[in-house]
C-alpha cells in the first residue's frame, strides 16, 4: 500500500493549507484573509468584473463573493459601480486604496512564498511555478 506523502494531490492540499495559514498569518494584522486578496488581485488585472466572473475565475460560491466584496468595500479596497454594458448590472472594481494595499503586502506575500518554497533552489522554484501554472491553465480554467 503506498503511504501518504506518494499521493501528489494529497500533498498539493496540504501544501495549499499550509500557504494558506503562513498568508493569512500575514494578512491577521489588517484584518482580511486570502480570499480577500486573492479578490483583490484578481480586480489588480481587470478594469473591474461582476461578481459572478469573480465566483468563476476565483472558484469561490457566489454568497461567498457577496460578503468578501462586502468587506473589501467597507475598508475602501474595492467598490461596486454600475456595468457599462448593462445598468442592471455592478461591477466590481479595485479602488486607489485597494492597490496601494497590494503594494504594501507584495513584500509580505513573496517572504510567505519565499518560507514554503525554502527547500527549492531558484531554478527549481521557476521550474514549479511553470508546472503549476500549466496545470491550473488546463484544470481551472
Amino acid at each position: 500500500m503506498r503511504g501518504l506523502h506518494a499521493d501528489t494531490g494529497y500533498l498539493l492540499y496540504r501544501l495549499g493549507l499550509r500557504s494558506g495559514q503562513l498568508f493569512n498569518a500575514c494578512l491577521q494584522e489588517s484584518g482580511l484573509r486570502l480570499r480577500h486578496y486573492a479578490v483583490l488581485r484578481y480586480l489588480a488585472t481587470t478594469d473591474g468584473a461582476l461578481q459572478r466572473e469573480l465566483s468563476a475565475r476565483l472558484g469561490y460560491d457566489p454568497s461567498a463573493i457577496v460578503g468578501l466584496v462586502d468587506d473589501l468595500e467597507k475598508l475602501g479596497f474595492a467598490e461596486r459601480r454600475p456595468s457599462p454594458d448593462d445598468r442592471r448590472s455592478r461591477i466590481v472594481v479595485l479602488t486607489e486604496s485597494g492597490s496601494g494595499f497590494l503594494r504594501d503586502t507584495d513584500e509580505a506575500g513573496l517572504r510567505v512564498t519565499g518560507e514554503l518554497l525554502g527547500p527549492l533552489d531558484p531554478a527549481e522554484r521557476e521550474t514549479l511555478h511553470a508546472l503549476l501554472l500549466r496545470i491550473a491553465e488546463d484544470g481551472l480554467n
